[in-house]
């Protein structure tokens, strides 16, 4: 059996990522999509061929109840339509674990069914919450799944703050979905399931 790595490393080097790229300058950053819920960015990644993605949007919530709907736990599955299954591998803390994952075939199936697993942390953020991840080559593949990796990937949900009932929700994903693929089909299915991942999002807290 792969051993799990030590978190504590792991999840600092994981925040600092995630900090540099909140960091990065507005004219570095490509529009991919706009929806009424979200605006979708990207650049080229440092981390592999293909793109990080930036989305961004408003969500009318208290910042908790957002990450507590994003992060792994009872929440997640009942909403994101793009994930079929998951599980908690192992739980280091009550902020910090290792989740396996799958996610649905998208593009008419162009794009077969997916399998992660992630190492997922959530910690404290100015005045909200960063919840990040990044994927672990732990564990077998399970039967008709491609294996996908997740390069340093998170959500930033801070309290607006002239309305601290809605939250500025801003996530930075960049996912090898790996497998024979069109990069074009990879790069649409990208950013419309990013702006999904809003209104899916939204529905859910308003229930």
């Amino acid at each position: 059996m792969d051993l799990l790595p030590d978190p504590a490393p792991l999840a600092a080097g994981l925040r600092s990522t995630l900090l540099r790229y909140h960091s990065i300058a507005d004219s570095e950053w490509r529009i991919a999509r706009k929806t009424k819920d979200a605006v979708v960015w990207r650049k080229p990644s440092e981390e592999f061929s293909g793109y990080l993605y930036k989305a961004q949007g408003v969500v009318e919530d208290v910042t908790n109840r957002i990450v507590d709907h994003i992060r792994p736990g009872p929440y997640r599955l009942d909403w994101d339509s793009l994930m079929t299954t998951m599980d908690i591998v192992e739980t280091f803390e009550e902020n910090c674990c290792v989740m396996r994952y799958t996610t649905s075939g998208q593009l008419w199936n162009i794009i077969a069914p997916r399998e992660f697993v992630d190492f997922s942390y959530t910690t404290s953020y100015e005045d909200g919450l960063l919840s990040c991840g990044v994927s672990l080559n732990y564990g077998e593949v399970r039967p008709n799944f491609v294996r996908g990796f997740n390069h340093p990937c998170g959500w930033f949900c801070v309290p607006l703050k002239d309305c601290p009932s809605h939250s500025l929700l801003t996530g930075y994903i960049q996912t090898e979905l790996r497998g024979m693929l069109p990069q074009s089909a990879v790069d649409t299915a990208m950013a419309s399931t990013l702006a999904n991942f809003y209104s899916d999002l939204k529905k859910a807290l308003k229930t």
